[in-house]
């Protein structure tokens, strides 16, 4: 993804997004690649490093939605947001 379509979906300025990922690159999990139709833009990419990170982190990180949140819930109240989301999305793709 280029670094300022990043910082745009995250709603920060390129600068702040410029510098974050300046630093995780250091750490290694992501890399700047160039973007080699314009010189000015760049690429921010998940190195394998960062790809292991995200695998490792995935199951505790399930178990904890799972504890912290599902467990709470009736099983319609765990339907209710897809439910939600896909009305959403129904209804917008068809008001273009």
């Amino acid at each position: 993804m280029r670094i300022s379509e990043l910082a745009q979906v995250l709603d920060w300025e390129k600068s702040r997004a410029s510098h974050r990922l300046a630093r995780m690159a250091k750490r290694g999990p992501i890399a700047r690649e160039e973007c080699a139709d314009d010189r000015r833009g760049a690429f921010v990419a998940v190195t394998p490093e960062g790809r292991s990170a995200i695998t490792a982190a995935a199951p505790r990180h399930v178990e904890d939605v799972r504890h912290y949140f599902l467990d709470h819930l009736t099983p319609g109240q765990v339907t209710l947001p897809a439910e939600i989301a896909e009305l959403v999305v129904r209804r917008n793709s068809t008001a273009d």
